[in-house]
């Protein structure tokens, strides 16, 4: 998939489909978009970044699900043939809405233009479906209007899917994504405990902003440098180890019956269900005792998972 920084860089994406959003999350909604362009031509992608909402309202925007990299991967697994990653800033907030129906349907020649049911666009979001359409009319392209997708009654929006990942219900995400909500991260040095336990974990450091919820989570691993590698399976409890005294959020993964040295290493993490909330035992006998039986449950979540 050929990735191209602005609008203007894109030019020979003539003739395409373009699917328009912020697309965080890539889940369930934004892949039917996707599934509609690729209907009708070429399809293509054409995101923002920053997300407006870190430009605009930096105080109130919403951590994102998936960093750009991320997103793009995402992306090329949906096959769109390109993605137009346009820069997001104050004053690109202030394109009226002609100029930005201009760059898409002249600048960028689309022939296909394919949006959700609520989409608006350019100054104050004075742009709506409506002035889309007649703008693409004027010029013989289309405008293809998706409606929303909705699992068990439930409307998959990236405000949804970020709802249930903060509550820890990630199993519930999980069926909105379409796929297990996934971080990618870096093994860094932890304290050691849980290997003096008999529980070695793998301490991961992430750049990710949004992370589940603490509690004790089946997981699955799999190595950045082996991508078709296995999908390992293990248990990870995320925060601050209340048992020891601990005042930091990590995430520790603990992979089931592996051995060997994972500092250093890149992975990527898929959680499946939360298994518990954390909690402060009386003892490291308890904390053992219960970590024992958190081990078996995830046994259980994944082998459900991999049937």
């Amino acid at each position: 998939m050929k990735v191209f920084y602005s609008v203007t860089e894109a030019r020979e994406l003539a003739g395409s489909a373009i699917a328009l959003g912020n697309f965080d999350g890539v889940h369930l909604g934004h892949q039917a978009l996707f599934a509609e362009a690729r209907r009708h031509a070429p399809a293509v992608a054409l995101t923002f970044n920053p997300h407006p909402g870190k430009v605009l309202q930096p105080d109130l925007a919403p951590k994102l699900i998936t960093l750009l990299p991320r997103k793009l991967e995402l992306f090329a697994a949906c096959g769109l043939v390109a993605t137009v990653v346009q820069p997001f800033s104050r004053e690109y907030a202030r394109t009226p809405p002609s100029a930005f129906e201009e760059s898409l349907l002249e600048v960028l020649g689309a022939r296909h233009l394919v949006v959700g049911s609520d989409f608006t666009y350019g100054a104050a979001r004075a742009g709506t479906v409506a002035t889309l359409q007649e703008a693409a009319g004027r010029r013989g392209a289309q405008v293809h209007v998706v409606k929303p997708v909705s699992v068990d009654g439930v409307v998959a929006s990236s405000s949804k899917v970020r709802e249930y990942i903060l509550e820890g219900r990630v199993s519930a995400a999980q069926r909105l994504l379409g796929r297990p909500f996934d971080l990618d991260g870096t093994v860094v040095p932890g304290a050691g405990r849980g290997r003096g336990i008999g529980f070695p974990t793998a301490n991961v450091d992430t750049q990710n902003e949004l992370r589940p919820a603490p509690g004790v989570y089946a997981i699955r691993l799999r190595l950045k440098d082996e991508p078709d590698g296995p999908w390992r399976p293990g248990a990870a409890n995320i925060g601050v180890k209340p048992t020891f005294g601990g005042s930091v959020v990590t995430i520790e993964a603990h992979l089931l019956d592996f051995e060997g040295d994972l500092y250093g290493k890149e992975l990527r993490v898929q959680f499946l269900e939360r298994l518990r909330a954390e909690q402060r035992f009386g003892s490291v006998a308890e904390l053992v005792g219960q970590i024992k039986r958190d081990v078996e449950a995830a046994r259980t979540v994944i082998a459900r998972a991999d049937v």
